[in-house]
This record gives structure tokens, C-alpha cells and sequence, in this order.
């Protein structure tokens, strides 16, 4: 074997095992969210995202989309995603499926998050207990502000969907299908995300002759960041911090990241901040402890 070859020999053999004792090049950081939305909508509320944290953490960073909120979890189980924008319940489930992952940061709003109830105009329904003999739509199963937060209050309420309702509950699967089911005429009442239902009323996309809402629950925690427990080891050092606060930095030179996340900042949280939410999962069957 020529010099020259034994060197370049050498060379490559050094850059293999750089690479399988985690140095060289950082490996891509997939992120993802649950389908909450509108897929065009979430694909250019990622594409801004990707490209703002891939300048700030120094890595290349991929959205991933996936097809509904179990497979967001399941990909974050299995490390296909290793930081996701989740609900609140999908957030908790993601936690248990991967210990010690942490919720990093949530817009301001998820710290007092409501569910709105809507009702197709001229029904006489003025609380959760006249929701009774009527079609429902609720969101997507695993929705924390599209079905487990509306289910506790109308049980609370002494409404028990699967009994009490003109038939079972249907499940859209989005919260912008939602209202659009409930303004069709297709089920006379639903319950949605507040932040979507805003968004939908100020864009003026609903038809308010059609549809209205009529009760907003009590607070609690919902959406988060959450980040996979073996970020550092995949990442670097500190990099679970670094991603907290690139997300903490986002301010009005980024606005069109925030309006698409309808924020005007994110701030810190963490895990403990959704222990009730997991609380009301359990009450309703819908988690184990």
C-alpha cells in the first residue's frame, strides 16, 4: 500500500470512529407537533420554526408531520422525534413513554387554557346540562382542550356523553373541522380549542349566523415543548437548556413564528405543571398510574 493511501486510509478509519463515539458532525434534530390544524397551516408554522432554531442551536433541524396525535407520541417513544409541540395529554404520555423527558416551554395562554363549547345558532342551549339529546363532535380523542377537558366538565355537569347525547360522540379529529362540522349542520354542538376558535373568528371564517359559542370551562395547563431525556447525550452538553431558551428568545423579529403559534412569546414550565391534567386522565380511564 502507496503512502498516500495508507493515509487516507488512516484518515477515514479516524473519522468512522469519531462518528460512532458521538463526535463529528450533530445528528438531525427531528421536531414535530400534533395535527391539531390544518396540515398547510402546520407545515408553514414548522418551516418558520425549523429554520429559526436551526441558526440558534447550530444543528440541522427537520419537521416531522405525523397523522394524527397518537403517531406524535409514538414517533417521540421511539426517538423518530426527539422535541414536540404537544398537548397537554399528549404531553403527560409522551413523558411516561420516555422517563425523564421534560417539558421546557409553553406560550403564556397555556398556563390558563380554556375549552369553548359551540352550539349551531337558534338552539336553546345556554349550559353544559342542555347539551343533552343533541349530536356532539368533540375533537381528536387524545385532545386535551378538544376531549378530555370538555368530557370532565360536561361529567361534571352531569352530562355523561356516552349516554346522554343523541347518539355517541363523534370525534373530528381537528379543531378547525370542529366548528366547520357544527356550522355545517352535520352535529348540533362541539367543543374546541379557545385558541383555535379565536383565531377562526377574528379571520373571519365563521359563520356567526350558523354558529355561536355558549360556555368556556375553568383553566388549566395545556399545550408545551417537551424534549426526549437523552437530548445532551444525543446533542451535546447542555443542549436540553440551549433549546428551552432559543424558544424563550423568540420576539417580535420573529413574529411570523409566534402568530403562527398564536403567541407573543413562549416562557418557561415544566413537568409538574400537568399533573392535574394526568390527574383527570386517570379519573376518566383514559390513563393508568
Amino acid at each position: 500500500m502507496s503512502r498516500v493511501a495508507g493515509l487516507a486510509l488512516a484518515a477515514l478509519w479516524v473519522w468512522v470512529s469519531l462518528l460512532a463515539c458521538g463526535g463529528g458532525p450533530h445528528p438531525t434534530l427531528y421536531i414535530a407537533g400534533i395535527p391539531d390544524q390544518d396540515a398547510t397551516k402546520l407545515a408553514r408554522r414548522y418551516g418558520a420554526l425549523t429554520e429559526y432554531l436551526s441558526e440558534e442551536l447550530d444543528v440541522k433541524v427537520e419537521y416531522v408531520p405525523t397523522v394524527d396525535y397518537a403517531a406524535t407520541v409514538v414517533g417521540f417513544k421511539r426517538g423518530d422525534i426527539h422535541m414536540a409541540w404537544f398537548g397537554g395529554l399528549t404531553g403527560v404520555q409522551a413523558r411516561l413513554t420516555v422517563p425523564d423527558s421534560l417539558a421546557i416551554a409553553q406560550r403564556p395562554l397555556d398556563a390558563e387554557f380554556h375549552s369553548r363549547f359551540i352550539v349551531q345558532s337558534g338552539l336553546d342551549v345556554d349550559s353544559l346540562e342542555d347539551l343533552k339529546g343533541l349530536t356532539f363532535t368533540f375533537g381528536s380523542e387524545s385532545s386535551t382542550s378538544g376531549y378530555l377537558m370538555p368530557r370532565y366538565f360536561m361529567m361534571q355537569a352531569g352530562v355523561n356523553p356516552d349516554t346522554d347525547l343523541d347518539g355517541p360522540p363523534n370525534f373530528s379529529g381537528s379543531h378547525d373541522k370542529t366548528w366547520k362540522l357544527v356550522e355545517s349542520g352535520a352535529f348540533q354542538a362541539g367543543a374546541l380549542n379557545e385558541a383555535v376558535w379565536e383565531a377562526a373568528l377574528k379571520g373571519g371564517r365563521v359563520d356567526t349566523d350558523k354558529v355561536t359559542e355558549f360556555y368556556t370551562t375553568p383553566a388549566y395547563f395545556d399545550y408545551n415543548w417537551t424534549i426526549r431525556a437523552d437530548a445532551d447525550a444525543r446533542f451535546g452538553s447542555g443542549f436540553t437548556e440551549r433549546a428551552r431558551q432559543a424558544l424563550l428568545a423568540l420576539d417580535e423579529d420573529n413574529s411570523e413564528v409566534l402568530d403562527l403559534f398564536s403567541t407573543g412569546s413562549f416562557v418557561a414550565t415544566d413537568n409538574r405543571n400537568y399533573e392535574a391534567i394526568r390527574d383527570v386522565a386517570e379519573s376518566l380511564g383514559i390513563l393508568r398510574r
